[in-house]
């Protein structure tokens, strides 16, 4: 695997059309966050953020925008963090009417992440407050508390539920937390894992196989080197690629299938167009 500078030498016109895609997804909202920002108070927008932050794994993006509308329209206003909890039945009925079905990963502990979300709000009640207070580094702790968010490094939910809160919107909810020096990894997205394994510096080796801190280096590396005043910009754009939506690829969508995607030329997913 070659370093990013030495990629970005070797491969300028490539690089160039990262940075294309990059700018092309900056105003294509985060899916969590949209479903988030319908919520009438604060307090329910980060409260459930956090619970679609948890859930997105095994699914597409529109299953759990789908699933998070469903749950909230049986469980509005503060029923997710007030007492008493749904009952386990009532959160898999809602799971299954959504996906017509039981087969997710996720099924058997859709109900503990629901009641576990709760809690961690009943625990720290004025969510924005919590925000506020606390500098990323100490949420990025707290967050450990929440079932399935994880517990050791480097909690990648937990990371990607920060920058969402702290994200100006449409990427995230614009909240603002204690300075300090000291931020979370970025969030490397199955998307961003994609790009860095397909187009970007580990197209020449096998990026699964990688230790976890190289993963994390390089996509930080090379986050900063496509979009450098903000790296996050460039982490949020990159998790739609590839990533399945309500019609094949997320990124096919948005760019008229491929014609319009700047990637076209090094994607081998692209579908095939006539080129001028």
């Amino acid at each position: 695997m070659v370093s990013v500078k030495r990629f970005i030498h070797d491969e300028p016109a490539l690089f160039k059309a990262s940075k294309a895609f990059v700018s092309q997804f900056l105003k294509c909202a985060d899916p969590i966050v949209y479903v988030a920002c319908k919520m009438p108070s604060r307090n329910e927008q980060i409260a459930w953020m956090l619970l679609g932050t948890v859930l997105f794994q095994d699914r597409s993006y529109p299953d759990i925008v789908r699933l998070l509308i469903n749950l909230y329209e049986r469980f509005s206003g503060d029923k997710l963090w007030t007492l008493p909890v749904p009952k386990k039945s009532e959160i898999e009925d809602v799971v299954e009417q959504t996906f017509n079905s039981r087969n997710w990963t996720v099924f058997e502990n859709v109900a503990g992440i629901f009641w576990s979300v709760g809690l961690f709000v009943r625990r720290h009640l004025d969510l924005e407050s919590w925000v506020r207070e606390h500098t990323p580094e100490e949420m990025w702790r707290d967050l450990g508390e929440i079932y399935f968010m994880g517990r050791s490094n480097p909690r990648p939910k937990a990371c990607t539920a920060i920058y969402r809160m702290l994200a100006p919107q449409p990427l995230g909810l614009g909240l603002a937390c204690r300075d300090s020096s000291k931020m979370p990894p970025l969030p490397l997205t199955m998307g961003a894992r994609r790009f860095l394994a397909m187009l970007g510096p580990a197209k020449d080796t096998v990026f699964s196989e990688l230790e976890p801190s190289e993963k994390q280096r390089l996509a930080n590396e090379y986050f900063a080197a496509l979009m450098h005043e903000n790296p996050y910009f460039a982490a949020h754009s990159l998790q739609f690629f590839l990533e399945n939506g309500s019609d094949g690829f997320i990124c096919r969508e948005w760019t008229s299938r491929c014609a319009k995607c700047p990637l076209y030329e090094y994607c081998s997913y692209a579908e095939v167009h006539k080129r001028d």
